[in-house]
């Protein structure tokens, strides 16, 4: 059964805001992990962001008349944690490091998320969900830059922390 363009558009909302709600949750625990302050307040800062994105996704669905789905944000829940469970197996040293790379990840397919979602509303004439996922995404990409400036010092720094031969510590490792 095809939708309308307003209940395709409906749809992407909640499929964005049930993905906000999620990686809000991942953001927070990531901000109690790992020694590294800036890395921290990094991600503190990203879960305020995301609670103000879903908020204003949140605002713009209840204005086209629709709301959230439960069930798709109960699932986005559960699926968020499936990244997480690369990091099994890492030392604790390292959980920054893997707390960075999954939130690059994240923050990139939060950018083609909303790359579609303003696609659908421009075809759609919907301009004002057009220029809401656009802002969003440019606070994504935004944050993707940060996350990815800090992973070389943090992945070295982990991997010095973690690497016990003396040899590797030097960087003569063969």
């Amino acid at each position: 059964m095809a939708e309308s363009p307003k209940e395709t558009i409906i749809r992407y909302l909640q499929d964005a805001i049930a993905a906000e709600r999620s990686f809000e949750s991942q953001l927070e625990g990531f901000s109690k992990e790992g020694d590294n302050e800036t890395a921290k307040s990094l991600f503190a800062q990203h879960a305020r962001e995301t609670r103000s994105q879903h908020e204003r996704l949140t605002q713009r669905l209840e204005a086209l008349g629709a709301s959230p789905s439960t069930t798709k944000s109960v699932l986005a829940h559960m699926f968020g944690l499936a990244p997480k469970s690369a990091s099994i197996g890492h030392e604790k040293e390292e959980r920054t490091s893997q707390n960075l790379m999954i939130a690059y990840a994240v923050e990139s397919a939060e950018c083609a998320m909303y790359e579609a979602l303003a696609n659908a509303a421009a075809v759609s004439g919907d301009t004002a969900t057009e220029t809401l996922a656009r802002t969003i995404q440019t606070e994504e990409k935004q944050t993707a830059d940060k996350v990815w400036s800090l992973i070389p010092t943090v992945s070295r720094d982990a991997f010095q922390r973690v690497a016990t031969s003396g040899d590797v510590a030097r960087g003569a490792a063969s």
